[in-house]
């Protein structure tokens, strides 16, 4: 019997496994849609709110930061205490950190709320991809995890467009609230659902697991001063927040090391060994480098029509919308499909993304004059279709070989990577951005110079899917 097998709970075969799925990836949706819906109610929040330029940068990055810093821990809190307990607090946390946004009164209010709202985001989402460990076995992980990338991918994409139809029906200046206050009803019939449906017992209850304070003091302490210069780039003027690149990198070292004497006494807050598995480091750095370009497109693309160009925050989320139809349906067959075909299906995902992205510039270069959202419709169709083929296949292949024991760590660690290059990659991205319209006031120049930087950044993922390639056919 596998891992999974004896892990899953026998009540848990058939359609209540799927049940249980269902809920997870509805949690999920919501959690990963709060990274981008807000996006596009900026200027409403400034409307509303008064706030100041450092006000908006942290409602934007201050989620993203305490999203990456919980997601380890509470992906070993569910391996150990049991998913169920997890999954539930956490949502309650975020249904509640929701509300509490929307109420706002201040600028500060809506960011302490927000830090909050991201933590909880950070505790549910490991949870689901260790009940898809737990639940299914070997090659049947497949599809849940294809509609898991699907749920991503979408998310991602829909955020724009969701938030601009609440904040057309919600007004200009109070529209921003329900971005936060769509969450509530979602999140109390999931709370309900997750008690009911979700896997109580802990995967590995039979093991005596002791706490490891240390390890979670290092790697909080080491994503968030990598974090940290890379959400407060505007605000923090000159060269010096860079060198606390360097401290996070030295202090997420010495994680390592300590994780790796820690594990002779017991289970560690997460197995270093995991990285010597080739295709969950292979994937695991695929995951990091794409995640850089993907997450930057929505927002470059939300500015440059919005501000740039005048466009509602409707038409600038309908114009997203292509690349979320393909998405959705890409993913959904990519994760069927994945077993078949394995890494080369993720490179010539990861190829198509950096094709559309490429014809997208280019059709605003081309035809500068005609609508943006219609030029730019068929590649950004493209790149989702891409999109969808990389994210649900790349994170089965990822977390196949990983034991079910450490399924919760092991996804924590892998979508810690994702929100580490999604930071990096709005960086570096909005830099030049910025940099562009700064200079001659060009917001169509700057926003094709940025994109391909992103293209230039996803290329990087396909370089380390097609080495992952040669490996495996070497070996065979």
């Amino acid at each position: 019997m596998t891992d999974a097998a004896r892990a899953a709970p026998e009540s848990y075969d058939g359609r209540r496994r799927w049940q249980a799925l269902g809920v997870g990836l509805v949690a999920a949706f919501m959690t990963l849609l709060d990274i981008s819906i807000v996006n596009v109610a900026i200027p409403s929040l400034d409307r509303g709110l008064d706030a100041s330029p450092a006000d908006l940068q942290w409602v934007l990055s201050g989620y993203a930061l305490a999203f990456g810093l919980v997601l380890v821990p509470a992906g070993r809190f569910g391996d150990v205490h049991g998913r169920r307990n997890a999954f539930v607090f956490g949502i309650a946390l975020f249904t509640a950190t929701s509300a509490v946004a929307g109420l706002a009164q201040s600028a500060t209010w809506l960011v302490l709320a927000r830090l909050l709202q991201g933590a909880a985001a950070g505790l549910v989402n490991p949870q689901v991809t260790g009940m898809i460990q737990q639940l299914f076995q070997g090659p049947e992980r497949a599809r849940p995890f294809g509609l898991l990338g699907a749920t991503i991918g979408i998310s991602t994409a829909i955020g724009p467009l969701l938030g601009g139809v609440l904040i057309a029906a919600g007004g200009p200046e109070h529209g921003w609230r329900w971005v936060f206050f769509v969450n509530v009803p979602v999140g109390i019939v999931a709370m309900v659902l997750g008690w009911r449906l979700i896997p109580h017992q802990p995967v590995g209850q039979t093991v005596r697991r002791r706490a490891d304070p240390v390890g979670v003091l290092l790697l909080g302490v080491g994503v968030t001063l990598l974090l940290l210069p890379m959400v407060q780039r505007e605000q923090w003027h000159g060269p010096a927040k860079w060198l606390l690149l360097p401290a996070g990198l030295i202090t997420l070292v010495g994680f390592t090391f300590w994780e790796r004497r820690y594990a002779r006494r017991g289970p560690p807050l997460f197995d270093v060994g995991l990285f010597r598995v080739q295709s969950y480091a292979l994937g695991a750095l695929i995951a990091l480098s794409y995640f850089g370009g993907f997450t930057a497109i929505f927002f470059i693309f939300t500015l440059y029509l919005q501000t740039g160009l005048g466009y509602s925050a409707l038409v600038a989320g309908l114009a997203i919308t292509p690349f979320a139809l393909g998405s959705a349906v890409a993913s959904a067959i990519g994760g069927r499909i994945v077993n078949r075909f394995g890494r080369p299906l993720v490179a010539a995902g990861l190829l198509a993304v950096v094709v559309g992205l490429g014809l997208v510039a280019l059709a605003i270069e081309v035809a500068p004059h005609a609508p943006v959202p219609w030029v730019t419709s068929a590649p950004l169709l493209l790149a989702g279709i891409g999109s969808g083929l990389v994210i649900a296949p790349n994170q089965t292949l990822t977390l196949s070989e990983v034991p079910v024991p450490q399924a919760g760590s092991g996804a924590g660690m892998l979508q810690t990577g994702q929100r580490i290059g999604s930071a990096a990659g709005i960086a570096a991205v909005g830099a030049v951005f910025f940099s562009a319209v700064g200079s001659d006031n060009d917001w169509s120049k700057a926003f094709e110079q940025s994109l391909l930087v992103s293209a230039g950044i996803i290329a990087l993922a396909l370089l380390v899917a097609l080495v992952d390639i040669f490996r495996h056919r070497r070996h065979a």
